[in-house]
């Protein structure tokens, strides 16, 4: 395993520094307090042959930015495996770039990442984790904590504040670093501000990304941050990109299987349509329980249509009035659901929720947004739209509603996505609850 550091100051004008490596070994380090020291920089070795690694994409990267790197530790050390413990059952590494990784979320996320429940038993990953200035102390307890873990299957680490390094090659990139609403702000303005740092980030995953990058956003607003990352990312297919509305679902299936008086396990076809925000649509229509129409089996058709849409739509605000706090571990839960449904084959005839890009769409939804949907995959980390779904008036009433928001919310950042001046109409708060 190695771990890197990345250059402590950052900003897309500014030429970034680093200091050389030189062998430091695990065992040597002081638990009182470890503190980087300089290293000669060092070729990590992983536990893949090297016929199995594939050769990384090598776009073009601003002039401006170095590559350097610096690290510490247990992860520093460079080893290759004995000939005896090389098996051809492990697969070649993936890279994960992850974002706000000091934070709550990535706290529960980086370690079931790391164990090998999101990817697999049999897949050695590199985790590239990306802070800020004032996180960037927590960022080395969160390698020391992983360094401490000892998983097998975890062979790199990198920490930093500079996307441009963090983001190199990597063939994931979990994007839920974002400033969170204050007290007064308009929604507008979290829209914009947050969207400079997903355009920011969508640049750097242009300039240094795999060409087949996986972007699942989580900073809300998601959805819109989303587009605004895609439209940054040019080189990268549209179809890569998604909006995390897998918490919603799960939710949804909870409530369903309560009322139904089953596991969650037996709710299946569960769809969130639209916006991650109060304007979302649990789709109790075309939802199963034990394979049966949700609607067959909940016969109160009233507590379907009120009391379980509202439910859904508040549920994170009431877990903050509980908690004190959003949710963090469930969102992490989440969020390896929702890789896990990309890397796994859908189970025949169901299909999971994700944000996506909304062009060539069979709904009649508008094109060019960021719009949760029904999806399919194959296990190869693409999927499909399901069509196999009833659209009925209720439902369709409730779709064009989140469908207008999120229109609106392209028009309030247009000056992000290079579509003109932006011009900010929204139809109402209907920002999630708690985040206010």
């Amino acid at each position: 395993m190695a771990l890197s550091k990345i250059s402590t100051s950052y900003s897309p004008s500014q030429t970034l520094k680093s200091k050389p490596c030189v062998p430091f070994h695990g065992h040597e380090a002081k638990r009182t307090g470890v503190s980087f020291v300089p290293h000669r920089r060092l070729r990590i070795s992983c536990s893949v042959a090297p016929n199995q690694v594939q050769a990384p994409v090598a776009p073009a990267v601003p002039s401006d930015i170095t590559s350097n790197k610096e690290c510490y530790g247990v992860f520093c050390t460079t080893y290759d495996l004995r000939a005896d413990e090389k098996t051809k059952s492990w697969k070649s590494l993936i890279k994960i770039a992850v974002s706000g990784a000091a934070g709550m979320i990535s706290n529960h996320l980086l370690f079931k990442l790391a164990s090998g429940v999101v990817f697999g038993p049999d897949q050695p990953i590199a985790l590239q984790l990306l802070g800020s200035e004032r996180s960037l102390q927590a960022l080395e307890g969160v390698a020391m904590e992983l360094e401490d873990s000892l998983y097998p299957l975890l062979r790199e680490v990198s920490i930093g504040i500079n996307p441009y390094e963090i983001f190199q090659d990597c063939e994931w990139a979990l994007l839920i670093g974002a400033k969170p609403r204050g007290p007064g702000m308009e929604r507008a303005g979290l829209l914009d501000i947050n969207g400079q740092i997903f355009a920011e980030q969508g640049k750097a995953l242009n300039a240094v990304a795999s060409r087949n990058v996986k972007v699942i956003v989580v900073g809300n607003p998601c959805n819109t941050n989303a587009l605004i990352c895609l439209k940054n990312a040019p080189d990268i297919p549209a179809k890569n990109f998604h909006a995390l509305t897998r918490l919603d679902e799960n939710r949804a299936k909870c409530q369903l299987a309560l009322k139904a008086g089953v596991f969650y396990d037996k709710v299946s076809n569960m769809t969130i349509w639209g916006n991650h925000s109060t304007t979302q649509v649990p789709d109790f229509l075309n939802a199963k329980i034990n394979g049966i129409p949700a609607k067959e089996v909940i016969k109160d058709t009233k507590w379907l249509e009120t009391e379980f849409t509202e439910r859904i739509q508040k549920r994170g605000g009431v877990l903050i009035q509980k908690w004190g706090r959003s949710s963090a571990a469930s969102t992490a839960v989440s969020i390896a659901d929702a890789i896990r449904s990309l890397v796994t084959p859908t189970p025949e005839g169901d299909w999971f929720s994700s944000g996506v890009y909304t062009n060539g769409n069979p709904y009649g939804i508008a094109e060019d947004i960021v719009f949760s949907m029904p999806c399919r995959s194959k296990g190869d980390g693409d999927y499909e739209l399901a069509t196999d779904v009833i659209i009925d008036d209720f439902l369709r009433e409730r779709i064009k509603k989140s469908e207008a928001e999120l229109l609106a919310e392209k028009r309030c950042v247009a000056h992000l996505t290079g579509e003109g001046n932006a011009f900010c109409d929204l139809p109402e708060d209907t920002m999630l609850p708690g985040e206010q």
